[in-house]
């Protein structure tokens, strides 16, 4: 089984629907307590940000299995 660890960074606080990083996100410690938020940029609800978290970490595995896949 192969493997690549995902930096975690940002994950919470990018959009898991169009990937932007919108004005309207949690952010710092205070930004913690804040479960649900609404992307500016998309209008998308994130009723949970480890969720939405989990979604970009997917994301991020499924974009480097594709590319390491080859073209037969």
């Amino acid at each position: 089984m192969v493997f690549k660890e995902v930096n975690e960074a940002y994950t919470t606080q990018t959009c898991s629907s169009c990937g932007s990083l919108p004005e309207s996100r949690p952010r710092g410690i205070a930004g913690l307590g804040i479960r649900e938020w609404t992307c500016s940029a998309c209008g998308v609800t994130h009723s949970n940000r480890d969720v939405n978290a989990a979604k970009n970490i997917l994301a991020v595995g499924h974009g480097r299995l594709v590319v390491g896949i080859p073209l037969l």
